[in-house]
């Protein structure tokens, strides 16, 4: 993490700070904790994902998921919305914002919308966006209700939604772990991009919970 953020706020100081840097420090990140923690790493479905800005949904199992999907997401440039507490941790969530992730407060409704447009905006530029609809990390595996914050953006911009199921990290890290476990296998499976174009929320919603529990869920090949 420390040379992921330490290069990026010396460069924000400088005013020399490119997206393409950040692109290739979270690639390097995300490949280096699958190295270090011998994750057994099995990923499909990248060649489905348009050449275009698109909106990555996933469940979210583990903090161990950011790092995997930024080892397996194929879009060149990926910024996430995250938690507010995040951002709070000294020097880390100074690099987070010159690195244009998206602080998400909701406790808070203003901030909360002033973080959608700002997604609208990166989204428009070109910058796919990744969230996690459950807003939190599951305790068992299964897939908790979705937030609608991701669909709305998905409708104000155009964006197709990429659904995204991962399974197996929880094993490395649950949540409440302290303790990271060594040579796990995970799935990551990519689905088709949901257009959303003259659709409603509910029904995108749906898609994308079934897409999740069909591959998590329903997929006995692997332990949650």
């Amino acid at each position: 993490m420390a040379r992921v953020t330490a290069p990026t706020l010396v460069e924000a100081a400088r005013g020399t700070l490119v997206r393409g840097a950040i692109d290739d420090r979270t690639r390097w990140f995300g490949r280096r904790v699958v190295e270090l923690l011998d994750i057994e790493l099995d990923a499909s479905g990248a060649e489905l994902v348009p050449d275009r800005a698109v909106i990555y949904m996933s469940n979210h199992q583990s903090h161990l998921d950011i790092p995997v999907l930024y080892a397996t997401l194929p879009s060149p440039t990926i910024r996430m919305l995250a938690k507010a507490e995040l951002f709070r941790i000294p020097l880390w969530g100074q690099g987070l914002r010159a690195a244009e992730f998206v602080e998400v407060d909701r406790g808070n409704h203003g901030r909360a919308m002033g973080s959608i447009q700002q997604a609208e905006q990166l989204l428009r530029d070109g910058v796919s966006i990744y969230l996690a609809p459950e807003g939190t990390r599951s305790k068992d595996g299964r897939i908790g209700p979705l937030k609608k914050g991701g669909f709305h953006l998905a409708l104000a911009t155009g964006a197709p939604i990429v659904p995204v199921a991962i399974r197996g990290t929880i094993n490395i890290l649950p949540r409440g772990g302290r303790v990271m476990r060594t040579g796990q296998p995970v799935s990551v499976v990519i689905g088709r991009p949901l257009d959303v174009v003259g659709c409603d929320i509910a029904t995108l919603m749906t898609q994308v919970v079934e897409f999740l529990v069909s591959n998590v869920e329903n997929n006995t090949g692997m332990s949650a």
